[in-house]
């Protein structure tokens, strides 16, 4: 084979790829055909070495010819990653989790079966759990069943957001061992799923039962989200126990929200309920109340009460909530708060505070 023929410009008919024999290369062989009736080959078997030295050529850059340059040698482009192959992917994963729960407890067959195995999507385990947990003796399983599953096939947001939200818990909270973990036992993850249906009904007009399922999603887990609040993506709902969020709250994506958290109104009719603009974490005990902005990656310390807006990157604490380092030149966060879930670093800079 010589540098003349691999390096002169052919017309493309129909390109023939080749697999190359060895392991260690990045790319497919490109051999084109020429408008001539190509020879039968007489030895198929092509050493290594032929391929060695075809990769290290290219054909010139024509619009009918097909690069032939090692991967390696290209510039890459990023790649968009489909939703719905994303949701799949974390499904499969979540399903070989499963199993390996299973092969440890086999007592738990059953249950990881009908809540896990026996489903082929995200959507149908989902809206399997949800009726489960949330039916009772006048509020039948199969009917919620129906219902749910109906919001999750029609609005496939709501399904990549679960998704959004499994990663940021496994990612933020050391106490999740897998995902199937955290779908199965993590009732703040399972409180805020039901109510991105609960808000989908309510988006529709669909008001009473939308007010029904907040009702039976507080009576269950202890979580009280009215169906008009909106929640973005990336959500951390930790053990979530007391967690009241009114109607009008807007909460960001990648925000985290600890357990007796509150985001709602002054008292007065025409005020409004919190932002929380995103990345931001609430810690335990807080309140927000009135409309208020938490702007993107700040932290409100436990206990806190905030009556008024918290600037971008920058912790408030107290009550009622001051800026750490004034409200002039505040001490600005480095890292996003809400996903480190860090609670006490940095506390010396700021307090002389001991025991």
């Amino acid at each position: 084979m010589s540098t003349n023929f691999l390096c002169s410009p052919v017309v493309l008919q129909q390109p023939v790829f080749r697999p190359f024999r060895s392991s260690n290369l990045a790319m497919a062989t490109c051999v084109h055909s020429s408008g001539t009736k190509a020879p039968p080959q007489t030895n198929p078997s092509i050493g290594d070495h032929v391929f060695d030295n075809y990769v290290r050529f290219c054909r010139p850059n024509l619009p009918d010819s097909v690069s032939c340059a090692p991967i390696s040698e290209k510039k890459s482009k990023p790649q968009i990653v489909n939703p719905n192959e994303r949701a799949e992917d974390l499904w499969l994963r979540m399903k070989d989790e499963a199993r390996s729960d299973v092969d440890q407890e086999p007592i738990l067959s059953n249950y990881y079966f009908n809540s896990i195995l026996c489903h082929d999507s995200m959507e149908n385990a989902l809206a399997n759990y949800l009726s489960m947990k949330l039916s009772n003796s006048s509020l039948p399983s199969g009917t919620l069943y129906d219902l749910f599953l109906g919001v999750l096939t029609e609005d496939r947001e709501i399904i990549f957001a679960v998704n959004d939200d499994l990663r940021a818990v496994k990612e933020r909270d050391p106490a999740c061992i897998s995902y199937v973990h955290c779908f199965l036992n993590f009732k703040g993850f399972m409180a805020c799923q039901a109510h991105r249906i609960a808000h989908n009904l309510w988006s529709k007009g669909r008001k009473i039962l939308a007010l029904l399922i907040q009702n039976r999603v507080s009576e269950v887990f202890a979580v009280d989200i009215h169906p008009g609040a909106k929640i973005g993506r990336g959500i951390l709902l930790d053990h979530a126990t007391g967690l009241v969020i009114g109607e009008t709250a807007v909460i960001g994506n990648n925000v985290s929200i600890l357990h007796n958290v509150t985001l709602g109104g002054t008292g007065k009719v025409s005020a409004s309920t919190p932002e929380n603009r995103g990345r931001c974490v609430d810690r335990a005990g807080t309140c927000v109340l009135g409309n208020v902005i938490i702007e993107d990656g700040a932290k409100i310390g436990a206990g806190s009460v905030v009556l008024k807006q918290v600037p971008a990157r920058t912790t408030a604490v107290g009550n009622p909530a001051k800026l750490i380092g004034g409200k002039e030149n505040p001490i600005k966060l480095d890292k996003m708060p809400s996903l480190t879930m860090d609670h006490t670093s940095h506390i010396s800079e700021w307090s002389d505070y001991v025991i």
